[in-house]
């Protein structure tokens, strides 16, 4: 697997990670999960959003790696910008949890500068 390939299946699982965060609590309600992640508070709430927006981001990522590499993008390239990604996504989801919104915004434009450079570098 490449380096690429295994940051997509990261992006992938993230959603998943961040949507456990804001399950896990007493009370949980399995039967109904939607009303209830809408009804949390706090950081809670806010790894709810984060697990939205990372199924959000992660189309576009993807399918600009899979298209960086039919164009026979450089690796290193490649690399580069799907590790940047994927950690500015884990920023981005630290910053959410911790309310802080400008640095938020910050790390989420990074992650679509990674994207947006993965297909120009295909042209």
């Amino acid at each position: 697997m490449t380096i690429p390939y295994a940051c997509v299946l990261i992006a992938a699982m993230l959603p998943y990670i961040t949507v456990a965060l804001a399950k896990m609590q007493p009370g949980f309600d399995n039967k109904a999960p939607r009303p209830w992640l809408d009804a949390q508070t706090g950081w809670r709430r806010r790894a709810y959003w984060a697990h939205q927006n990372s199924f959000e981001a992660f189309p576009a990522f993807a399918a600009g790696v899979i298209i960086a590499q039919l164009a026979q993008v450089p690796q290193g390239r490649i690399d580069m910008l799907a590790i940047t990604f994927v950690v500015a996504r884990f920023a981005y989801v630290a910053a959410y949890l911790a309310d802080a919104a400008v640095l938020r915004s910050i790390v989420w434009f990074l992650g679509i500068l990674c994207v947006l450079g993965l297909f120009v570098s295909a042209f």
